[in-house]
């Protein structure tokens, strides 16, 4: 009995390192694929030259090339300023009356070009470093809008429409005072989480500057890249039709462009782009779509959430979109 059991045990032995047996190693997974691409070769070369397929990538090419170069620039700048500027900075240069340091720390959030990931852990650091937070949402809220990297990448957008950079800059300082304010009037302490120290305490300048650099490249590249990708969809292969539908309506086109803004969670440094591209709506729904995306989006969401507590963004979100859907409104009437 233990002599076969042993026989046994060598035999299995010797299939498991029999090298004639079917493995599934990367030699044969791209031997395959190479086979795959031949056979599928002329249906992929007559979908690529379809004039649905030249539209997208048209479209697609069009937005990411002209918006890489300011998401690059902005991410840059935006980790130089989070790691060499302390957050003390900002708490000195504040009033001490909380009615008066929203405005004054809306109008800050122009000295601090980056996305929205970079806003929300400094909108923290203030808090713990004794900023009321009335002040720290208002900056976290117009820091990604009305920096200078975004309004130029607005101009470079809208070359024929130049009101729209004003535009864009008033409506989004507007809303980011009345949520400061809106903060202040109704908000509870029992709402706000204190948020964690941030990540890279303890670095070194350079380890802290590379690490914001990767966090927001990874964060902010993907997501140009899906923006740029939705754009082209709906430029090519969303009937006109509809498109026009929904843009002849004044109330409904600003309300899908906002929801649009919401889901598509584009970075600040690139949104410009993709509103330019959709051409077939007003440009005041447009500016909904630039006012709403960088203060609340699905990724501000989770980061405001995890930063500042669930039962602070489930409130602070919602509020923060009527109030941005509404001034842009507003503003597009006034100005566009």
């Amino acid at each position: 009995m233990t002599t076969t059991k042993a026989a046994s045990t060598r035999v299995d032995d010797r299939e498991a390192d029999d090298p004639q047996g079917w493995q599934f190693n990367s030699s044969l997974v791209l031997t395959m694929l190479l086979l795959v691409l031949v056979v599928v070769q002329g249906p992929f070369r007559r979908a690529l030259s379809a004039p649905v397929t030249q539209s997208w990538m048209t479209v697609f090419v069009a937005v990411f090339v002209q918006a890489l170069p300011f998401l690059v620039l902005g991410v840059l700048l935006s980790a130089i300023i989070a790691v060499f500027v302390p957050p003390s900075f900002f708490a000195r240069a504040l009033p001490r009356r909380p009615a008066l340091a929203v405005p004054v720390a809306g109008m800050a959030g122009a000295v601090l070009p980056g996305c929205e990931c970079a806003s929300v852990p400094v909108a923290g650091a203030l808090v713990r470093r004794g900023v009321t937070p009335a002040a720290a949402f208002a900056f976290l809220l117009s820091a990604p809008a009305i920096n200078p990297i975004v309004l130029t990448a607005t101009a470079v957008a809208f070359p024929r429409n130049p009101q729209m950079v004003l535009a864009r800059f008033v409506a989004s300082l507007l809303v980011a005072c009345a949520m400061g304010w809106l903060w202040q009037r109704l908000g509870r302490t029992d709402w706000l989480r204190p948020p964690d120290h941030p990540s890279f305490d303890g670095l070194s300048n350079g380890a802290a500057f590379w690490g914001s650099v990767r966090h927001d490249v990874m964060h902010a590249g993907g997501f140009l890249v899906v923006g740029a990708m939705a754009a082209a969809t709906l430029k090519a292969v969303v009937p006109a039709g509809w498109l026009h539908t929904a843009a002849n309506n004044p109330v409904v086109s600003i309300l899908a462009l906002a929801i649009l803004a919401v889901l598509l969670s584009i970075c600040s440094e690139a949104d410009a782009f993709v509103a330019a591209s959709l051409s077939q709506f007003s440009l005041t729904a447009r500016l909904a779509f630039l006012v709403v995306g960088p203060m609340i989006d699905l990724k501000l969401f989770a980061m405001q959430a995890g930063t500042f507590g669930r039962g602070f963004a489930l409130r602070f979100a919602p509020a923060t979109f009527i109030v941005a859907v509404l001034i842009s409104a507003l503003v597009g009437a006034v100005l566009l």
